[in-house]
Protein backbone atom coordinates (compact mmCIF):
# COMPACT_ATOMS: atom_id res chain seq x y z
CA UNK A 1 0.00 0.00 0.00
CA UNK A 2 1.90 3.66 -0.91
CA UNK A 3 1.22 6.48 0.84
CA UNK A 4 1.95 9.55 -0.91
CA UNK A 5 4.34 12.18 -0.16
CA UNK A 6 3.15 15.08 2.42
CA UNK A 7 3.33 17.35 -0.37
CA UNK A 8 0.77 15.43 -2.50
CA UNK A 9 -1.93 15.93 0.26
CA UNK A 10 -3.81 18.86 2.04
CA UNK A 11 -4.66 19.36 5.54
CA UNK A 12 -7.79 20.57 7.49
CA UNK A 13 -4.93 22.39 9.27
CA UNK A 14 -3.64 24.25 6.13
CA UNK A 15 -6.22 26.60 6.07
CA UNK A 16 -8.89 26.12 9.16
CA UNK A 17 -7.89 26.67 13.30
CA UNK A 18 -9.41 24.05 15.32
CA UNK A 19 -12.66 24.43 16.97
CA UNK A 20 -13.68 22.88 20.37
CA UNK A 21 -16.11 20.14 20.25
CA UNK A 22 -19.17 21.08 22.21
CA UNK A 23 -21.44 18.03 23.43
CA UNK A 24 -23.68 20.46 25.43
CA UNK A 25 -25.98 23.15 24.13
CA UNK A 26 -25.64 26.58 25.75
CA UNK A 27 -28.68 26.98 28.21
CA UNK A 28 -31.87 28.58 26.68
CA UNK A 29 -35.69 28.03 27.69
CA UNK A 30 -37.59 24.99 26.96
CA UNK A 31 -39.86 25.45 23.88
CA UNK A 32 -43.48 25.12 25.19
CA UNK A 33 -45.31 21.74 25.21
CA UNK A 34 -46.43 20.41 22.22
CA UNK A 35 -49.30 17.98 21.52
CA UNK A 36 -46.36 16.21 20.06
CA UNK A 37 -44.34 15.87 22.54
CA UNK A 38 -46.91 14.04 24.33
CA UNK A 39 -47.69 10.19 24.45
CA UNK A 40 -51.28 9.05 23.86
CA UNK A 41 -52.03 8.37 27.59
CA UNK A 42 -50.65 11.86 28.12
CA UNK A 43 -52.81 13.67 25.12
CA UNK A 44 -55.55 12.31 26.80
CA UNK A 45 -54.87 13.38 30.25
CA UNK A 46 -54.11 17.13 28.89
CA UNK A 47 -57.35 17.42 26.85
CA UNK A 48 -59.30 15.87 30.31
CA UNK A 49 -57.18 19.02 31.99
CA UNK A 50 -58.35 21.53 29.66
CA UNK A 51 -61.82 19.96 30.54
CA UNK A 52 -62.88 17.99 27.66
CA UNK A 53 -63.91 14.69 27.19
CA UNK A 54 -61.30 12.35 26.68
CA UNK A 55 -62.22 10.89 23.28
CA UNK A 56 -61.03 14.80 21.87
CA UNK A 57 -57.56 13.38 21.95
CA UNK A 58 -58.20 10.67 19.33
CA UNK A 59 -59.78 13.67 17.07
CA UNK A 60 -56.82 16.16 17.71
CA UNK A 61 -54.44 12.95 16.90
CA UNK A 62 -56.19 12.37 13.21
CA UNK A 63 -56.09 16.04 12.59
CA UNK A 64 -52.45 16.53 13.34
CA UNK A 65 -51.42 12.93 12.04
CA UNK A 66 -53.66 12.19 9.56
CA UNK A 67 -54.55 15.77 7.98
CA UNK A 68 -51.40 17.14 9.11
CA UNK A 69 -53.20 20.48 10.44
CA UNK A 70 -53.16 22.08 13.56
CA UNK A 71 -55.78 24.86 12.08
CA UNK A 72 -58.62 25.02 14.68
CA UNK A 73 -60.70 26.16 11.93
CA UNK A 74 -60.14 22.64 9.76
CA UNK A 75 -61.16 21.01 12.96
CA UNK A 76 -64.96 21.07 11.69
CA UNK A 77 -65.72 17.44 13.89
CA UNK A 78 -65.06 19.73 17.07
CA UNK A 79 -67.44 22.04 19.31
CA UNK A 80 -67.00 25.71 17.88
CA UNK A 81 -66.33 26.78 21.14
CA UNK A 82 -63.64 24.54 21.88
CA UNK A 83 -61.30 24.59 18.92
CA UNK A 84 -59.80 27.74 19.23
CA UNK A 85 -59.21 26.67 22.71
CA UNK A 86 -57.87 23.35 22.18
CA UNK A 87 -55.36 24.59 19.36
CA UNK A 88 -53.99 27.32 21.45
CA UNK A 89 -52.91 24.76 24.37
CA UNK A 90 -52.47 21.96 22.34
CA UNK A 91 -50.39 23.11 19.55
CA UNK A 92 -48.35 26.11 20.23
CA UNK A 93 -46.58 27.76 17.24
CA UNK A 94 -42.76 26.07 17.50
CA UNK A 95 -41.80 26.90 14.23
CA UNK A 96 -42.29 28.99 11.66
CA UNK A 97 -41.10 29.70 8.13
CA UNK A 98 -39.41 32.33 6.99
CA UNK A 99 -37.65 31.81 3.51
CA UNK A 100 -38.38 28.83 1.57
CA UNK A 101 -35.53 28.53 -1.91
CA UNK A 102 -36.69 26.10 -4.54
CA UNK A 103 -34.16 24.17 -6.98
CA UNK A 104 -35.02 21.17 -9.39
CA UNK A 105 -38.45 22.96 -10.94
CA UNK A 106 -39.66 23.18 -7.54
CA UNK A 107 -39.27 19.43 -6.59
CA UNK A 108 -36.15 20.50 -3.96
CA UNK A 109 -37.31 22.73 -1.32
CA UNK A 110 -35.16 23.80 1.59
CA UNK A 111 -36.90 25.75 4.44
CA UNK A 112 -35.58 27.99 7.08
CA UNK A 113 -37.46 28.41 10.57
CA UNK A 114 -37.49 30.33 13.01
CA UNK A 115 -38.23 28.32 16.47
CA UNK A 116 -39.81 30.23 19.73
CA UNK A 117 -36.27 31.36 20.87
CA UNK A 118 -35.68 32.79 17.47
CA UNK A 119 -33.26 29.74 17.32
CA UNK A 120 -32.76 28.82 13.45
CA UNK A 121 -32.90 25.64 11.38
CA UNK A 122 -32.95 24.01 7.56
CA UNK A 123 -35.07 21.34 6.18
CA UNK A 124 -34.85 20.07 2.42
CA UNK A 125 -37.80 18.65 0.81
CA UNK A 126 -36.41 16.18 -2.57
CA UNK A 127 -39.07 14.69 -4.53
CA UNK A 128 -37.95 11.94 -6.88
CA UNK A 129 -40.03 10.70 -9.57
CA UNK A 130 -40.51 7.45 -7.24
CA UNK A 131 -40.26 8.20 -3.99
CA UNK A 132 -40.04 11.60 -1.59
CA UNK A 133 -37.32 12.55 1.23
CA UNK A 134 -37.05 14.83 4.04
CA UNK A 135 -33.60 15.88 5.52
CA UNK A 136 -34.55 17.18 8.85
CA UNK A 137 -32.75 18.93 11.58
CA UNK A 138 -32.17 17.78 15.19
CA UNK A 139 -30.40 20.51 16.82
CA UNK A 140 -29.80 24.47 16.31
CA UNK A 141 -26.47 24.11 14.91
CA UNK A 142 -23.76 21.42 15.88
CA UNK A 143 -20.92 21.19 18.37
CA UNK A 144 -19.06 18.22 16.50
CA UNK A 145 -17.16 21.13 15.33
CA UNK A 146 -16.20 19.43 11.80
CA UNK A 147 -14.32 21.92 9.25
CA UNK A 148 -15.51 20.78 6.01
CA UNK A 149 -19.48 21.28 7.73
CA UNK A 150 -20.99 24.79 7.52
CA UNK A 151 -23.45 23.15 9.99
CA UNK A 152 -20.07 22.15 12.20
CA UNK A 153 -18.98 25.47 12.08
CA UNK A 154 -21.75 27.45 13.96
CA UNK A 155 -21.57 25.39 16.89
CA UNK A 156 -24.47 24.61 19.06
CA UNK A 157 -26.84 26.59 19.87
CA UNK A 158 -29.54 24.24 21.31
CA UNK A 159 -31.20 20.78 20.91
CA UNK A 160 -34.68 20.17 19.58
CA UNK A 161 -37.62 19.29 21.17
CA UNK A 162 -39.35 16.13 19.60
CA UNK A 163 -42.49 18.15 18.70
CA UNK A 164 -40.31 20.75 16.59
CA UNK A 165 -38.70 17.76 15.13
CA UNK A 166 -42.08 16.48 14.01
CA UNK A 167 -43.15 19.99 13.10
CA UNK A 168 -41.18 20.15 10.21
CA UNK A 169 -42.44 16.83 9.39
CA UNK A 170 -45.45 17.49 9.67
CA UNK A 171 -45.21 20.42 7.22
CA UNK A 172 -43.37 18.24 4.53
CA UNK A 173 -46.24 15.80 4.82
CA UNK A 174 -48.65 18.61 4.37
CA UNK A 175 -46.68 20.27 1.40
CA UNK A 176 -47.07 16.78 -0.22
CA UNK A 177 -50.45 15.96 0.94
CA UNK A 178 -52.20 18.97 -0.62
CA UNK A 179 -49.85 18.76 -3.92
CA UNK A 180 -47.81 21.87 -3.15
CA UNK A 181 -44.79 20.14 -4.79
CA UNK A 182 -44.99 19.54 -8.62
CA UNK A 183 -46.11 15.98 -9.53
CA UNK A 184 -49.32 15.90 -7.65
CA UNK A 185 -50.64 14.78 -4.28
CA UNK A 186 -48.13 12.25 -2.55
CA UNK A 187 -46.51 10.92 0.51
CA UNK A 188 -43.37 11.23 2.33
CA UNK A 189 -41.44 7.88 2.02
CA UNK A 190 -38.54 8.58 3.27
CA UNK A 191 -36.95 10.50 6.25
CA UNK A 192 -33.24 11.27 6.51
CA UNK A 193 -32.08 13.10 9.94
CA UNK A 194 -28.87 14.49 8.18
CA UNK A 195 -30.19 17.97 8.64
CA UNK A 196 -28.12 20.61 10.94
CA UNK A 197 -27.22 18.81 14.34
CA UNK A 198 -25.44 15.33 15.52
CA UNK A 199 -29.13 13.34 15.93
CA UNK A 200 -27.16 11.38 18.62
CA UNK A 201 -26.63 14.05 20.75
CA UNK A 202 -30.07 14.89 20.71
CA UNK A 203 -30.57 11.03 21.88
CA UNK A 204 -33.67 11.28 23.80
CA UNK A 205 -35.55 13.65 21.59
CA UNK A 206 -34.80 11.54 18.17
CA UNK A 207 -36.18 8.11 19.99
CA UNK A 208 -39.19 10.05 20.71
CA UNK A 209 -39.46 11.39 17.55
CA UNK A 210 -38.86 8.06 15.66
CA UNK A 211 -41.18 6.50 17.68
CA UNK A 212 -43.99 8.98 16.39
CA UNK A 213 -43.22 8.17 13.35
CA UNK A 214 -43.53 4.76 13.33
CA UNK A 215 -46.74 5.19 15.17
CA UNK A 216 -49.38 3.72 12.95
CA UNK A 217 -52.11 6.63 12.65
CA UNK A 218 -53.74 8.24 13.91
CA UNK A 219 -51.30 8.23 17.08
CA UNK A 220 -48.21 8.85 14.90
CA UNK A 221 -47.62 8.71 10.94
CA UNK A 222 -47.48 5.55 10.07
CA UNK A 223 -43.81 5.39 8.65
CA UNK A 224 -41.80 2.06 8.05
CA UNK A 225 -38.89 2.52 10.23
CA UNK A 226 -36.41 0.77 7.34
CA UNK A 227 -37.20 4.53 5.27
CA UNK A 228 -35.95 6.52 8.36
CA UNK A 229 -32.25 7.01 8.85
CA UNK A 230 -30.31 8.22 11.62
CA UNK A 231 -26.61 9.80 11.04
CA UNK A 232 -23.63 10.07 13.42
CA UNK A 233 -20.13 11.40 13.32
CA UNK A 234 -19.88 8.07 15.67
CA UNK A 235 -21.10 8.77 18.90
CA UNK A 236 -20.27 4.99 20.14
CA UNK A 237 -21.99 4.47 23.25
CA UNK A 238 -25.20 6.04 21.76
CA UNK A 239 -25.18 4.13 18.69
CA UNK A 240 -24.55 0.54 20.72
CA UNK A 241 -27.92 2.42 22.34
CA UNK A 242 -30.01 2.75 19.51
CA UNK A 243 -29.27 -0.97 18.62
CA UNK A 244 -30.82 -2.27 21.60
CA UNK A 245 -34.44 0.69 20.80
CA UNK A 246 -36.29 -2.74 18.87
CA UNK A 247 -36.58 0.00 16.08
CA UNK A 248 -34.78 -0.92 13.35
CA UNK A 249 -34.21 2.02 11.77
CA UNK A 250 -30.90 2.51 8.95
CA UNK A 251 -27.97 4.14 10.84
CA UNK A 252 -25.33 6.21 8.85
CA UNK A 253 -21.96 6.73 10.44
CA UNK A 254 -19.95 9.92 8.54
CA UNK A 255 -16.88 8.14 8.81
CA UNK A 256 -14.86 10.90 6.06
CA UNK A 257 -11.22 8.97 6.58
CA UNK A 258 -10.02 5.11 7.27
CA UNK A 259 -7.70 6.53 9.72
CA UNK A 260 -7.51 8.22 12.25
CA UNK A 261 -4.71 10.63 11.96
CA UNK A 262 -6.56 12.42 9.63
CA UNK A 263 -10.58 11.91 10.76
CA UNK A 264 -9.22 13.34 14.19
CA UNK A 265 -8.49 16.15 11.96
CA UNK A 266 -11.78 16.17 9.89
CA UNK A 267 -14.24 14.98 12.51
CA UNK A 268 -12.98 15.75 15.81
CA UNK A 269 -15.08 13.33 18.06
CA UNK A 270 -13.07 10.87 16.89
CA UNK A 271 -10.23 11.95 19.53
CA UNK A 272 -13.04 10.14 21.67
CA UNK A 273 -13.85 7.37 19.97
CA UNK A 274 -11.54 5.85 16.85
CA UNK A 275 -11.89 4.96 13.73
CA UNK A 276 -12.26 1.06 15.18
CA UNK A 277 -14.44 1.95 17.78
CA UNK A 278 -17.01 3.63 15.60
CA UNK A 279 -16.90 0.88 12.88
CA UNK A 280 -17.44 -1.90 15.85
CA UNK A 281 -20.04 -0.06 16.86
CA UNK A 282 -22.05 0.16 13.25
CA UNK A 283 -20.95 -3.39 12.96
CA UNK A 284 -22.56 -4.03 16.08
CA UNK A 285 -25.53 -2.58 15.00
CA UNK A 286 -25.73 -4.80 12.18
CA UNK A 287 -25.64 -8.10 14.89
CA UNK A 288 -28.58 -6.79 16.64
CA UNK A 289 -31.04 -5.53 13.95
CA UNK A 290 -29.87 -7.20 10.66
CA UNK A 291 -30.17 -3.58 8.99
CA UNK A 292 -27.21 -2.84 6.94
CA UNK A 293 -25.21 0.19 7.68
CA UNK A 294 -24.00 2.96 5.63
CA UNK A 295 -21.01 4.71 5.79
CA UNK A 296 -20.97 8.11 4.32
CA UNK A 297 -17.58 9.55 3.19
CA UNK A 298 -17.30 13.11 1.91
CA UNK A 299 -14.65 13.03 -1.01
CA UNK A 300 -12.36 16.41 -0.79
CA UNK A 301 -9.76 16.85 -3.08
CA UNK A 302 -5.89 15.98 -2.48
CA UNK A 303 -7.28 15.44 1.24
CA UNK A 304 -9.18 11.60 2.11
CA UNK A 305 -9.53 10.56 -1.18
CA UNK A 306 -6.37 8.66 -2.18
CA UNK A 307 -6.47 5.08 -3.55
CA UNK A 308 -4.89 3.73 0.02
CA UNK A 309 -7.16 5.17 1.69
CA UNK A 310 -10.26 3.66 -0.71
CA UNK A 311 -7.99 -0.20 -0.29
CA UNK A 312 -7.37 0.38 4.01
CA UNK A 313 -11.54 1.39 4.15
CA UNK A 314 -12.34 -1.63 2.35
CA UNK A 315 -10.14 -4.00 4.17
CA UNK A 316 -11.58 -2.49 7.99
CA UNK A 317 -15.01 -3.08 6.45
CA UNK A 318 -14.33 -6.56 5.10
CA UNK A 319 -12.44 -7.49 8.64
CA UNK A 320 -15.80 -7.25 10.03
CA UNK A 321 -17.54 -9.86 7.92
CA UNK A 322 -19.25 -9.56 4.60
CA UNK A 323 -22.57 -7.94 3.63
CA UNK A 324 -23.22 -5.87 6.37
CA UNK A 325 -22.26 -2.38 5.25
CA UNK A 326 -22.56 0.03 2.10
CA UNK A 327 -20.59 2.88 1.19
CA UNK A 328 -21.97 6.22 0.08
CA UNK A 329 -19.19 8.20 -1.14
CA UNK A 330 -20.39 12.17 -1.45
CA UNK A 331 -18.98 14.69 -3.84
CA UNK A 332 -18.19 17.64 -1.44
CA UNK A 333 -20.09 20.68 -2.03
CA UNK A 334 -17.01 23.24 -2.11
CA UNK A 335 -16.89 27.07 -1.40
CA UNK A 336 -15.48 29.01 -3.84
CA UNK A 337 -11.56 29.65 -2.69
CA UNK A 338 -11.63 27.13 -0.06
CA UNK A 339 -9.13 23.99 0.04
CA UNK A 340 -12.75 22.49 0.74
CA UNK A 341 -13.12 21.49 -2.42
CA UNK A 342 -14.64 18.19 -4.48
CA UNK A 343 -12.36 15.05 -5.68
CA UNK A 344 -12.22 15.39 -9.39
CA UNK A 345 -14.29 12.81 -11.17
CA UNK A 346 -11.38 10.71 -12.07
CA UNK A 347 -10.34 10.36 -8.62
CA UNK A 348 -13.58 9.92 -7.38
CA UNK A 349 -13.77 6.73 -9.80
CA UNK A 350 -10.48 5.41 -8.95
CA UNK A 351 -12.08 5.34 -5.00
CA UNK A 352 -15.26 3.98 -5.97
CA UNK A 353 -13.44 1.07 -8.29
CA UNK A 354 -11.36 0.18 -5.17
CA UNK A 355 -13.66 -0.03 -2.97
CA UNK A 356 -16.08 -2.46 -5.45
CA UNK A 357 -13.28 -4.36 -6.07
CA UNK A 358 -12.80 -5.06 -2.32
CA UNK A 359 -16.44 -6.30 -2.75
CA UNK A 360 -18.14 -3.21 -0.77
CA UNK A 361 -21.16 -2.07 -2.41
CA UNK A 362 -20.72 1.36 -3.00
CA UNK A 363 -22.98 4.16 -4.39
CA UNK A 364 -21.81 8.05 -5.09
CA UNK A 365 -24.21 10.12 -3.17
CA UNK A 366 -26.76 12.44 -4.79
CA UNK A 367 -25.99 16.21 -3.53
CA UNK A 368 -28.87 17.31 -5.08
CA UNK A 369 -29.84 20.90 -3.21
CA UNK A 370 -26.29 22.07 -3.45
CA UNK A 371 -27.53 25.18 -5.99
CA UNK A 372 -29.66 26.30 -3.08
CA UNK A 373 -26.99 25.52 -0.01
CA UNK A 374 -29.33 22.29 0.91
CA UNK A 375 -27.27 19.41 0.17
CA UNK A 376 -24.94 17.34 2.39
CA UNK A 377 -22.92 19.61 4.84
CA UNK A 378 -24.26 23.04 3.35
CA UNK A 379 -26.86 23.75 5.48
CA UNK A 380 -25.72 27.16 7.78
CA UNK A 381 -29.47 28.67 8.28
CA UNK A 382 -28.15 31.98 7.19
CA UNK A 383 -30.42 32.86 4.54
CA UNK A 384 -33.01 34.69 6.18
CA UNK A 385 -35.34 38.15 5.18
CA UNK A 386 -36.54 39.15 8.53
Amino acid sequence: MSVPSPASQVRPGDETTPIPLQMAPRRRGKPPRHFADLTAAERVASVVEAGEKPFRAKQLATHYFTHFTSDPAEMTDLPAASRTALAETMFPQLIRPTKVMEADGGTTVKTLWHLFDDAKVESVLMRYPQRTTLCVSSQAGCGMACPFCATGQLGLTRNLSTAEILEQVRAAFRALDRGEIPGGPARLNNLVFMGMGEPLANYKAIIETVRTLVAPQPDGLGMSARNITVSTVGLVPAMRKLADEGIPVTLALSLHAPDDDLRSELVPINTRWSVDEAIDAARHYYDVTGRRVSIEYALIKDMNDHGWRADLLGKKLNARGRGWVHVNPIPLNPTPGSIWTASDREVEDEFVARLRGHGIPTTIRDTRGSDIDGACGQLAAEEDDE
